[in-house]
């Protein structure tokens, strides 16, 4: 199934290869459309994923700060979200609208 991150109703990922971890879609960082991305100061740590680091959202008409989400180096256990990108705080993920 294909799946799309949108903020505001621009599409900032897509991609029918997403890894489903605790909930989360990661897409793969060639599906996530780079132009919507700012580099964050932000770094977060997971107990089994390790040290997680941050992008701002923004598309026309929204900005939403730390609403993406990688590990540069995740741990052995999380090695399956390598180079994957996760949304949240505002950004939508849901199955592709069929009929396109």
């Amino acid at each position: 199934m294909k799946m799309q991150a949108l903020l505001n109703g621009t599409v900032v990922a897509e991609s029918d290869n997403t890894v489903v971890v605790e909930g989360n879609h990661y897409f793969p960082v060639e599906d996530v459309n780079a132009d919507y991305l700012t580099p964050s100061e932000t770094h977060t740590t997971c107990p089994w994923k390790g040290v997680a680091s941050y992008y701002t959202v923004e598309v026309p008409g929204t900005t939403s700060e730390d609403a993406a989400w990688y590990y540069p180096t995740p741990s052995d256990a999380a090695k399956q979200i390598t180079d994957r990108v996760a949304f949240w705080k505002g950004v939508s993920v849901q199955p592709e609208p069929h009929g396109d």
